[in-house]
């Protein structure tokens, strides 16, 4: 089986948050890396070039698909804020309703702005993602 295409670095991650453009993304990503590590107690790991992860859990994919992940994690990307493991479980897909404006994607919850959202919210689905235990089941 293919290993994936993105894997952990060892960029630190505060050395890829400086780099971060536009400021107000910069920011947020500042802002995102303090409150990803305060609920979950990781400092977080570089997955790729833009993605920056929390703790590890392995996947499987009905189509066979297998392999190493983070439990949740952020990517402070020019065009949106882009959150993984915040949509996945039942409870999650409850609050997002009362996170604030968003989009979601395959795995991923897009946003435009950190301040539009409901930070209580955004806390209890990145603590519901960071507690999940086992091999998560994927589509």
């Amino acid at each position: 089986m293919a290993e994936n295409k993105t894997q952990k670095t060892d960029v630190p991650v505060a050395e890829f948050l400086a780099q971060v453009e536009p400021e107000r993304r910069r920011l947020e990503g500042e802002r995102l890396q303090t409150l990803f590590t305060e609920i979950t107690g990781d400092p977080g790991v570089m997955w790729g070039p833009t993605m920056i992860g929390y703790g590890e859990l392995h996947y499987r994919s009905r189509a066979g698909r297998e392999g190493d992940w983070y439990k949740v994690g952020f990517s402070p990307r020019k065009a949106k804020l882009t959150f993984y493991g915040l949509k996945d479980l039942p409870e999650q897909l409850e609050l997002l309703g009362s996170l604030g404006p968003h989009t979601t994607g395959a795995g991923c919850l897009y946003v435009n702005r950190l301040e539009q959202l409901d930070e209580d919210v955004l806390r209890r689905l990145i603590e519901l993602g960071w507690a999940r235990e086992g091999t998560v089941e994927y589509g």
